[in-house]
């Protein structure tokens, strides 16, 4: 009985204490709940910030008109516009004419065919480029002599450029090609859709591991319209190392739609820094999508006409002559 009593006293003791237990679980777990309620649950990644890989045929062009003067023309429409690709015609489905910023690699020749006055007068003209460009360019400032070195990698600060080029002594030989080699590389880096060189030299190279032909290559393989100023003197026009630094100079440029200036006093080099300036803020873009399209990585050859409004003279249109149809992927 003792044994019987004991053990329903004990009992009854554990029933009082799990009935006491109970409100008090109960508790815990509609805090629980609660708490778990109020956990949000984890969102899913926004992929509005992350690139999306588009594969697309579209062929874009930078255009720039001039007249018989050799000033550029602005206000033009679509219509004024026809292009043919490899013989056809095309349908321009992109048509832009605004005032953007471009991501601009200034290749600045240091050698020792650049002392005297020359690295003086070229570095004043370049800030009167950067004084005109868009106030949101991007700069890529490559230095070459020797070999060719990154001196300011993107940066909006064209102040910070000019600073770069202040106590640089010309010297040793030049790596023309090699510096057209890098600048490419890192332009193509940039944040605008447009890009751009801008060669600053005599274009005689001596020390480039690079040939003439694969940069040739490099340019046509590349949508980067280059421009180059010429820093000569009489000298250079009277020997042959300087008249094939002047032919590289424009045929380099020309295949990419742009153009080799070469002044001959201070005033018109000035000048045609500012006009350069001018001229990539004053271009169009064109787009299309080829009507017979085959990325076989062959040469495909591009001819752009203008036509001028009633009453104007002829005007004259430069742009890249073709492409390498490679298959093209874009990012949007």
């Amino acid at each position: 009985m003792r044994t019987d009593s004991a053990g329903r006293i004990k009992l009854m003791a554990g029933a009082r204490l799990w009935n006491s237990a109970i409100p008090a679980f109960c508790l815990v777990l509609v805090g629980l709940i609660t708490t778990y309620a109020q956990v949000p649950a984890p969102t899913p990644p926004d992929d509005r910030d992350s690139p999306v890989r588009i594969k697309t045929d579209l062929v874009t062009l930078t255009l720039t008109v001039t007249d018989q003067y050799g000033r550029y023309v602005s206000g033009l429409s679509r219509n004024a516009f026809t292009v043919t690709d490899n013989n056809r015609d095309q349908d321009i489905v992109f048509f832009s004419d605004s005032d953007a910023p471009i991501s601009i690699g200034i290749l600045f020749d240091v050698s020792g065919s650049m002392s005297g006055t020359k690295i003086g007068k070229a570095r004043n003209a370049l800030e009167r480029f950067i004084r005109t460009s868009h106030p949101n360019d991007e700069y890529f400032l490559i230095a070459f002599n020797s070999r060719a070195q990154l001196l300011t990698d993107r940066t909006r600060d064209g102040d910070s450029v000019l600073r770069k080029l202040t106590l640089v002594q010309p010297k040793a030989n030049t790596a023309l090609y090699d510096a057209v080699y890098l600048g490419i590389e890192r332009v193509t880096r940039g944040s605008h859709q447009k890009r751009a060189l801008l060669i600053i030299s005599d274009g005689q190279d001596n020390a480039s591991r690079y040939n003439f032909n694969e940069v040739r290559r490099l340019m046509r393989e590349a949508d980067v319209i280059t421009y180059a100023v010429g820093i000569t003197d009489r000298a250079d026009a009277m020997n042959a190392l300087g008249m094939q630094g002047q032919a590289f100079l424009e045929e380099l440029t020309s295949v990419t739609g742009g153009k080799a200036f070469f002044p001959r006093t201070d005033v018109e080099m000035d000048e045609i820094f500012e006009r350069i300036a001018l001229e990539l803020r004053h271009q169009y873009s064109v787009g299309y999508i080829p009507t017979d399209f085959h990325p076989d990585g062959k040469w495909r050859k591009v001819k752009v006409r203008v036509k001028p409004p009633r009453g104007l003279p002829r005007l004259t249109v430069r742009s890249r002559e073709g492409y390498y149809a490679t298959p093209n992927t874009n990012y949007k």
